[in-house]
């Protein structure tokens, strides 16, 4: 510890930029158990995208895990399965933007739109 440093005069440093302001630091406390509550609703939620008028269906979880993939029958023919590749691409790519789309939007409202990914959160 440096000379004539210790944690009862950083208080005094508060003029100089060296003390610690409490009411930040319970800001940032109650920011980031916001953040971890809203991470843990995300994560429950479902997504849900339809491509080919509804022939394909994507349900993908908040924590983009595709949950379910429903494929109407008339979508498959054996004569054209690149088609039926496109609108599973389609719909899951959709429901993914989704959730994305709502986290980013969600976890804007908890930091004020301030972005954390520059401090690798």
């Amino acid at each position: 510890m440096a000379k004539g440093f210790n944690s009862r005069n950083m208080r005094g440093m508060g003029g100089m930029g060296g003390g610690v302001n409490m009411n930040m630091v319970r800001q940032a406390q109650k920011m980031q158990a916001d953040m971890a509550r809203m991470q843990s609703e995300l994560e429950e939620k479902q997504y849900t995208a339809k491509s080919g008028g509804g022939a394909v269906t994507a349900v993908v979880d908040g924590k983009h895990n595709l949950v379910s993939l429903n494929i109407a029958k008339e979508a498959v023919d054996p004569e054209d399965v690149e088609m039926l590749q496109d609108m599973i691409l389609t719909a899951v790519n959709e429901a993914m933007r989704q959730a994305g789309e709502d986290a980013a939007t969600t976890m804007s409202r908890v930091t004020g739109g301030l972005d954390l990914s520059k401090f690798g959160l």
